[in-house]
């Protein structure tokens, strides 16, 4: 009888294993699965912003402006030629780059040359 309570000694490697367990994936959630998540969002909110005359680039490289927009496709215009593209295919917005801000369209004050 002395002999099966040796044999049935306690494990101490169970508890340990599983926090370490738990905390890879934790770590994998924080750093690999939430960032996923957020930049899917951000990509969703911004398909769902897009609007007519904006100035956008495709997935591909193509550049154009948006002409009509559907639920799921929408028509942009690229070097006097018409695409019907998803939505999904746009990747970025360049209508900024084509809008200068506010400060350089003032023109710049020349000194008067009166000397």
């Amino acid at each position: 009888m002395h002999s099966i309570l040796l044999q049935a000694g306690p494990e101490g490697g169970g508890l340990s294993s599983m926090l370490m367990f738990g905390m890879v994936l934790l770590v994998m959630y924080f750093f690999f699965f939430r960032p996923q998540m957020k930049k899917q969002k951000e990509e969703g909110r911004f398909q769902d912003d897009l609007s007519k005359g904006m100035r956008v680039v495709t997935n591909s490289g193509i550049h154009g402006k948006i002409l009509e927009l559907q639920e799921k496709q929408l028509v942009i215009e690229s070097e006097n030629s018409r695409m019907r593209i998803d939505r999904t295919a746009v990747s970025k917005e360049l209508s900024a780059q084509y809008q200068p801000a506010a400060s350089e369209k003032k023109p710049k004050k020349e000194k008067d040359k009166q000397d």
